[in-house]
């Protein structure tokens, strides 16, 4: 009578980090088909929230935006916390927490989506509808720009948004998941609600705005890289980048826009008009040729392959870490 076979070993588990790696690369997908949800986002939600708190909390002085600042990034980052450590044991729940949660965080379909109908706008020579578009895209005054001006505000939105709607999201994810993920958003929405310069801001957000500062720091550089390893011309972004990323007044969205600049072959930045604010800012790539309509295009393009370059590097890096810090008994 022959020996009965052994029992093939029962298939591993999937890891934490295998399982977060899955459901971002899922969640990236949801987003380049589907892009954000036109009702109900969570996003919205959470803006709306934020809204009625602050209206409740505010004061002109910086503490008090201090603890509005943390306690609504905190509410974030705990449940969020909270979520993964309740799917922690079942590998598919973590990996659909992570497809749900970058899906959420994500906005690289909808910010080139927008830019491609301004840029429909423009070829057909529809100045009003290109001028009625663009707050949905950034938040300059349209009234007085002409088209090349139009489209340069659209190049410059782009990689800007490239960084804080794409690649920031999955660097925080890379560095701490999904709550890492959650929080980002929550920090990159408030500074748009009260990080902007206004009288009513002005210390009130002051938090919200340092810290999506120091939040967006490592994605800023990292958008920077995979830009110049994206452009077809890499020695041109590297250029503009090294030499121009740090004269912009942000310290952050100068990297994504100078290395940009330099992918496409253009020239940003100059005279900018928020409503009644007018900010003279440095040209990057002052000897590039200024911008046109069909480097729009180009843009959009660009930033899909920066985003397709951040969420494996993302993915990778999640790995990487979580498997160090398991080796070292830190997770």
């Amino acid at each position: 009578m022959p020996a009965p076979r052994p029992l093939a070993p029962a298939p591993r588990p999937l890891t934490r980090a295998v399982a977060f790696a899955l459901g971002a690369v899922a969640g990236y997908a949801a987003d380049a088909r589907f892009a954000d949800p036109r009702r109900g986002h969570p996003v919205a939600v959470f803006g709306s929230a934020a809204t009625r708190l602050e209206r409740r909390l505010w004061r002109d002085d910086r503490a008090t935006g201090a603890g509005y600042t943390a306690l609504c990034v905190g509410a974030v980052a705990a449940g969020a916390l909270a979520m993964d450590r309740t799917v922690g044991r079942r590998p598919l729940g973590r990996a659909a927490l992570a497809a749900a949660a970058t899906w959420t965080v994500l906005g690289g379909t909808s910010l080139t989506r927008e830019a491609r109908t301004i840029g429909r706008s423009l070829a057909a020579d529809d100045l009003a509808a290109a001028r009625e578009r663009l707050p949905h895209l950034c938040g300059r005054d349209p009234s007085a720009l002409d088209g090349q001006q139009i489209a340069r505000a659209v190049v410059e939105s782009v990689a800007e948004n490239t960084a804080d709607a794409v690649v920031n999201a999955l660097t925080w994810g890379a560095l701490a998941g999904t709550p890492g993920l959650l929080a980002f958003r929550a920090v990159n929405t408030l500074d748009a609600m009260v990080g902007h310069r206004s009288p009513r801001y002005a210390r009130f957000g002051w938090a919200s705005a340092r810290l999506d500062d120091l939040a967006g720091w490592p994605g800023a550089r990292l958008t920077a890289l995979l830009t110049v390893a994206a452009a077809p011309e890499p020695r041109t972004a590297w250029r503009v980048w090294r030499r121009d990323g740090s004269a912009h007044p942000s310290p952050n969205a100068g990297q994504a826009e100078a290395a940009f600049a330099g992918a496409v072959g253009v020239r940003l930045g100059g005279t900018l008009r928020y409503g009644e604010r007018v900010e003279d800012r440095p040209v990057l790539g002052a000897e590039l040729r200024p911008v046109t309509v069909d480097d729009i295009e180009r843009a959009c393009a660009l930033s899909r392959r920066v985003g397709a370059l951040a969420l494996g590097t993302a993915v990778a890096g999640h790995v990487l870490l979580r498997t160090l810090l398991k080796k070292r008994g830190r997770v």
